[in-house]
């Protein structure tokens, strides 16, 4: 290992990625011991780009079935690196984030860290509203992501709402990461409706799920699927967001998102009433 490189190996699942891949690994630059890129049958220029920039390439084919994406990769890639750090493409570290990381994993009793993003939207960095967090960093072998039955109606090959299940104490990164999609307005649309139709088909399973898939949530998770039936879920996070926590400081752009937000829960209610009707 290089002198004054971090132990981390950096893992970016892809799929058709090359709009968003270069900022991404050029944010990286020669920090981190190791960076693979994870893909699943790109047919766009994402390979090729990821291998220019001295990136190591493992190709992901899924089966329909568990792992997914990110597991697949911690049961089967080789770390020589004690920590791994799961980034999307459209995502870039900082150097305040490189700076808060090297210091934080000195001596760290912890087997994880919650990470924080900030997202850009219709060119906008939006500085207010609801932070998105995820515990995006953990020590390799502490643990992997939720595994439930979702053969039968999910078919993302890539964990996205899943969080990682780790055994010991997790900290958090308060230096964000910049979360900035190139890929426009049709795809942030058709990946949120993907993204409803997984959670309204969650909902469904956790309902007869028992006390131990329960338990496993965290408190926001158990908020989130005991009320997405319900017709006031996305107002109250429209409050809360826009009103409570400013995002209206964003303009439009802070607007846009979180009308679409609250457009995202009723969304996921539509297809909840769907296939109760089904059901009866």
């Amino acid at each position: 290992m290089m002198p004054n490189l971090l132990p981390v190996t950096v893992c970016i699942p892809v799929r058709n990625e090359e709009k968003n891949l270069p900022s991404c690994l050029e944010a990286l630059g020669d920090i981190f011991e190791e960076i693979l890129v994870i893909d699943s049958g790109s047919t766009d220029l994402t390979k090729e780009i990821a291998k220019n920039a001295d990136a190591k390439v493992l190709d992901f084919n899924w089966d329909g079935k568990f792992p997914k994406k990110r597991n697949w990769v911690l049961r089967n890639h080789d770390f020589a690196t004690q920590w791994v750090l799961f980034i999307d493409a459209d995502e870039r570290v900082t150097p305040e984030f490189v700076t808060e990381m090297r210091k934080a994993l000195v001596d760290t009793p912890h087997v994880g860290f919650w990470i924080s993003l900030t997202n850009w939207f219709m060119g906008n960095p939006l500085n207010h509203g609801d932070v998105f967090h995820k515990l995006a960093m953990f020590r390799v072998g502490a643990g992997e992501y939720e595994c439930f039955p979702e053969d039968s109606w999910s078919h993302l090959d890539m964990e996205v709402h899943e969080h990682p299940v780790l055994e010991g104490s997790v900290g958090e990164i308060k230096a964000r990461l910049e979360h900035h999609d190139f890929r426009g307005m049709k795809h942030y649309l058709t990946k949120h409706n993907e993204y409803s139709s997984w959670e309204a088909n969650r909902f469904q399973w956790l309902r007869n799920a028992g006390a131990e898939e329960w338990g496993k949530l965290n408190s926001r998770q158990r908020f989130k699927y005991r009320n997405l039936g319900r017709w006031w879920l996305g107002w109250v996070y429209w409050v809360v967001a826009y009103v409570v926590k400013k995002g209206f400081l964003d303009g439009k752009s802070g607007w846009t998102f979180n009308h679409l937000k609250r457009r995202y829960f009723g969304e996921i209610r539509l297809k909840i009433l769907e296939a109760e009707n089904f059901l009866e």
